[in-house]
C-alpha cells in the first residue's frame, strides 16, 4: 500500500501537467469547432443551394476523415505548403476542424427544430434573414442543442488524447511516458482513467442539468 501511495505521490504532478494540456487542447478545438460549425451550419440553411452543397461537401469530407489522419496532415503536410504549427497547435486545429462537421449538424437540427411560422412572422414584420437568425432563430436553437453540445464536449475532452500522436504531451501521452519508464502499468493508467473521469463528470452532470431543464 505504501509503495501504492508513494507511486501516486510520485506520478500525479507529472499527469496533473498532462491533465491541463489536455483541457487547454479540449477549449481550443471546441472554440473553433463552435465557430466553424456555426459556419457550416449557416451556409446549409441558408437557402442559397451553391453555399448548401459547398457546406455539406466539407461536412461529408470531415466526417470520412479519421481524426488521426487530419492531425498528421497538419502537423507533417502543411509544412510542405509551407505553414508550419507546433504540436499543440496542430492538435486544437485540428480537432477543431474535424468537430466542426459534428458542430454543425447539430446546429443544424436545432435551427430546423424552430416553428418555421416564426421565421415567416418575422419576416412578415420586415426583418431580413440575418436579423431573423439572430433574435428570433438561433436563441431558440441553442437552447436546443445544448445537451447535444455538452455530448460533443465530452467526446472532444477524451478524443483530445489523439493529439498525443503528434507530440502533444496531454494526459495519455504523460501516462504512457511514465508507464514505459517505470513499468507501473496498472497505477499509471488507474490513475490516468480516474484523472479523465474527474474530468468529464462535471460535463455528464452539466448534460443532464441541460436535458432536465429541455424537458420543462
Amino acid at each position: 500500500m505504501s509503495t501504492f501511495l508513494h507511486n501516486v505521490w510520485e506520478f500525479m504532478p507529472i499527469l496533473l501537467q498532462g491533465a491541463k494540456l489536455t483541457v487547454l487542447v479540449t477549449l481550443g478545438s471546441l472554440v473553433i469547432s463552435t465557430l466553424l460549425g456555426l459556419v457550416w451550419a449557416a451556409m446549409r440553411v441558408s437557402g442559397i443551394p451553391l453555399l448548401a452543397k459547398i457546406s455539406a461537401g466539407v461536412i461529408n469530407l470531415l466526417r470520412g476523415i479519421p481524426i488521426i489522419v487530419l492531425l498528421f496532415f497538419i502537423y507533417f503536410v502543411m509544412p510542405d505548403f509551407g505553414v508550419s504549427l507546433t504540436a499543440l497547435q496542430a492538435g486544437i486545429l485540428g480537432l477543431g476542424i474535424a468537430y466542426s462537421a459534428y458542430q454543425s449538424e447539430n446546429f443544424r437540427a436545432g435551427i430546423e427544430a424552430v416553428d418555421h411560422g416564426q421565421v415567416e412572422a418575422a419576416q412578415a414584420m420586415g426583418m431580413s434573414w440575418r436579423l431573423t437568425m439572430r433574435r428570433v432563430v438561433l436563441p431558440q436553437a441553442f437552447r436546443i442543442t445544448l445537451p447535444s453540445y455538452g455530448n460533443i464536449m465530452i467526446m472532444m475532452l477524451k478524443d483530445s488524447s489523439q493529439a498525443s500522436t503528434i507530440t502533444v504531451a496531454e494526459l495519455a501521452l504523460q501516462g504512457k511516458l511514465i508507464a514505459t519508464s517505470t513499468f507501473q502499468n496498472a497505477t499509471v493508467f488507474s490513475l490516468v482513467a480516474l484523472l479523465y473521469l474527474i474530468m468529464c463528470v462535471p460535463l455528464i452532470l452539466l448534460v443532464r442539468h441541460f436535458e432536465k431543464r429541455g424537458r420543462k
